[in-house]
């Protein structure tokens, strides 16, 4: 125990100084408890608000799909340049070190393959194993205009509600069927529906036409979505203009692990997000670092 016998009294207590409480720096995420707002905090960088995720989640309904198919090989070298790892607990427990400082986003959400109808998910992993496994969110898939439509919504709003009680936040990702337009007027509803329901980030598409009002419609962050491979400069030039139009941040895969060169590409993207370099200056730093890594 302290020694009381020589205690002494305090006497700075700056009484001519309020007290001030820092505003949270995250859209729409300001009367969370801290602990949510700790783990975004992790998920998005404070400087910047803005994160870099890096997707490898795909073989939960894919299966071992170009440059996933050893994680161990092709994707621990890119780590380092993420600012969070979106995966399954399979790959998070056999493959990503403990020893990790890297925050993670854990996919809770699955039960069907490219074989069948991929808008019949369920939630396949309970609340306290995302806990066991000290995760920054959680990540649900929500199929608006799919032919299991309330039953994707349903799977958020019970993820959000479990992870409301251990400080957790969720992820909502929005998916698009097939026969489904990719356009501002689609995302705006697929997007506000997951933020009023409860989600604290969304992951979705950039449109070329309107995303600035699918970004302005939605009251808390939306991360774009890297989808399929695009050449380099292509895919630089939508992280930046996503950007520029309200996105914070991204959340890329294919576009960084079937680059040609992977490391290099998810430095350049980190330049576009956190250092708002112009696209041809960060394929500029693509193509250099590419050709440093053949040397």
């Amino acid at each position: 125990m302290p020694d009381v016998d020589d205690l002494k009294e305090a006497k700075n207590y700056c009484a001519d100084i309020p007290q001030k409480n820092q505003p949270f720096f995250l859209k729409g995420s300001g009367a969370l408890d801290w602990g949510m707002q700790n783990r975004l905090a992790r998920i998005f960088n404070p400087e910047s608000g803005r994160t870099v995720m890096l997707a490898i989640d795909h073989g939960y309904f894919q299966g071992p799909t170009t440059g996933l198919e050893r994680v161990d090989l092709t994707i621990l070298p890119l780590v380092p340049y993420a600012d969070t790892l979106m995966l399954t607990r399979g790959i998070l427990r056999t493959v990503i070190p403990a020893s990790t400082p890297k925050s993670i986003v854990l996919r809770v959400s699955g039960g069907t393959s490219i074989l069948k109808e991929l808008s019949n998910e369920d939630i396949v992993v309970d609340i306290e194993d995302a806990v066991r496994l000290n995760v920054c969110a959680m990540a649900v898939q929500v199929f608006i205009g799919g032919e299991f439509e309330s039953q994707s919504i349903i799977n958020m709003t019970n993820t959000v509600n479990a992870g409301t009680r251990y400080g957790l936040p969720t992820l909502a990702v929005t998916a698009v069927g097939k026969d489904m337009a990719r356009d501002a007027r689609y995302f705006r509803l697929a997007t506000r529906i997951c933020a009023e329901l409860g989600a604290h980030y969304i992951k979705t598409y950039y449109v070329e036409h309107g995303f600035e009002t699918v970004c302005a419609s939605c009251p808390v962050p939306i991360v774009m979505a890297g989808g399929k491979k695009l050449p380099e400069l292509d895919a630089l030039t939508m992280a930046s203009k996503a950007l520029q139009e309200g996105a914070a941040g991204v959340d890329m895969g294919r576009n960084i692990f079937q680059s040609e060169a992977p490391t290099a590409m998810i430095q350049a993207v980190r330049a576009v997000v956190h250092k708002n370099e112009p696209p041809a200056k960060a394929f500029d730093l693509y193509q250099t670092l590419k050709k440093q890594a053949k040397a």
